[in-house]
């Protein structure tokens, strides 16, 4: 007896999803709610669930493929599952991976022809070798959380794992002529096609301008130093940066409620609460959680809530309701080394604040210089709503807000 696997409901106004990867191959056994396909939407990756224990059996859909809500995508059979070859989705044995990654000469050889276009995708974001890493996955493939895990050991300094042993000695793809030159074409993510579009439309919709201030970081940098630990004992969890700035982004708003706006058609729409969208940094592209009523929230409330959303970025769970929404945005470049940018507003926001990195500058303060630890702030907004002198006071409070946070406490 076989169950259906169908597409699930994505979320509001979701109504197609990409299939991103296979987790579980024809002939594997599965259990019950356990992940056997992974899905790629406009906003965020979702997994599809075995409505059953049994076997993988027929995937109907291969990966590349475009699925709507409720189409049938495989077939789970009764059973225990066996260790025979996983055949390839049916009547598509290559196409998929063929146009997600391909080297100019047309050929896949040795490792590559095993990693599927999310292993790719994941290698090529996070500047990994392949051979270098030992994969978990049947077989002894990579995964994409294999990839993942190979970067952040890499990150904090450590050697990457050791590549997986073979049973058999496999050919090595041929070492490129000296002087060759090759191209790999990869397929957009859905996200990535978001991305790009939502984008675009902002500058094609907007009038966009930047307005720029720099802020002496040393109160804050002395506050959190002194308070640090008691925060984490009190709180179980650390004080960042990130709170000071979206607490201050909330005053800055109260006074200027146009960059807390958006425009409707032909009207203006104010909102009388703050709900502070974050660009997190995802696997597959950037993502903007919503910390909503940032106004009414503690600086511990604030920098849990960014914690929970980074570890939810990373691991691909970030759901649509995380997402929707939001009247202002905080994007911090400076976690990459970024020391200025011109961001560009989440559509249909009407400002968004760069935050950058801390770097010590010679300034002067009462006539002489000193040495301080400085950041640029960045604020991009919608000039046909925010007037420059609007823009200029709403950065304006941000900056005396972080170089006073006394200010903050005092809602001044």
């Amino acid at each position: 007896m076989s169950s259906e696997v169908k597409v699930p409901t994505l979320g509001e106004s979701v109504a197609e999803a990409t299939i991103g990867e296979w987790l579980k191959q024809p002939g594997e056994a599965v259990r019950q709610d356990e992940p056997i396909a992974s899905l790629e939407t406009d906003k965020v990756a979702v997994e599809v669930m075995s409505p059953i224990d049994g076997v993988m059996g027929e995937q109907i859909a291969a990966v590349g493929d475009t699925v709507e809500v409720g189409a049938l995508i495989a077939m789970i059979e009764e059973g225990e599952g066996g260790s025979a070859p996983a055949p390839a989705a049916k009547d598509k044995p290559a196409a998929a991976s063929d146009d997600a990654a391909r080297a100019s000469d047309g050929e896949e050889t040795g490792d590559a022809a095993v990693l599927s276009p999310a292993v790719r995708r994941a290698v090529l974001e996070h500047g990994i070798d392949p051979s270098s890493v030992k994969g978990t996955g049947k077989d002894g493939r990579l995964t994409k959380e294999d990839v993942v895990a190979a970067a952040q050991a890499k990150k904090d300094g450590g050697a990457a794992p050791a590549p997986a042993p073979s049973a058999s000695p496999s050919p090595s793809p041929a070492p490129a002529a000296r002087g060759e030159r090759r191209e790999e074409r990869v397929r957009m993510t859905r996200l990535r096609q978001t991305i790009a579009k939502r984008l675009k439309s902002a500058q094609d919709t907007a009038a966009l301008l930047t307005t720029f201030n720099d802020c002496d970081m040393t109160a804050v940098i002395e506050t959190r130093e002194k308070y640090k630990s008691l925060f984490e004992k009190k709180h179980g969890i650390k004080l960042g940066f990130m709170s000071f700035f979206a607490k201050a982004a909330c005053l800055a708003l109260k006074d200027v409620p146009a960059a807390n706006a958006y425009i409707e058609g032909d009207e203006i729409v104010y909102h009388d609460y703050v709900d502070i969208s974050v660009a997190v940094s995802a696997p597959n592209g950037l993502v903007v959680p919503v910390i909503r009523n940032a106004d009414a929230m503690s600086f511990a409330e604030i920098e849990l809530a960014i914690a929970e959303f980074g570890k939810k970025a990373k691991d691909g769970t970030l759901t649509m309701e995380e997402m929707k929404g939001g009247t202002f945005t905080i994007s911090n470049g400076g976690v990459f080394g970024s020391l200025m940018s011109t961001p560009i507003i989440n559509p249909p926001q009407s400002a968004v604040l760069g935050l950058h990195r801390i770097e010590d500058r010679p300034v002067a303060v009462n006539g002489e210089v000193v040495i301080r630890p400085m950041m640029y702030l960045a604020l991009s907004y919608d000039h046909r709503l925010i007037d420059g002198r609007e823009a200029v006071t709403a950065l304006k409070i941000m900056k005396e807000a972080i170089e006073d946070p006394a200010r903050i406490l005092i809602d001044l």
